[in-house]
């Protein structure tokens, strides 16, 4: 348990150091996100995005795992 909270934290201080390049990426905007913009309402779905997130994890998991 200590080692996967050290590992989460890590994971977190990276991903803020990296922030203004990771925010360039298109990440919920790509081809099949799907948006709706309402008068007062939008709601965004990034179905590709998950999508996408999901295979990568995977794929590192599997790496990983070996």
């Amino acid at each position: 348990m200590q080692k996967l909270l050290i590992y989460i934290g890590l994971i977190i201080v990276l991903v803020g150091l990296l922030w203004p390049w990771l925010s360039k990426i298109p990440l919920g905007r790509l081809p099949g996100d799907i948006v709706i913009n309402k008068t007062n309402f939008k709601i965004c779905i990034p179905l590709t995005t998950m999508l996408l997130i999901s295979i990568l994890l995977t794929l590192l998991l599997r790496i990983f795992k070996k």
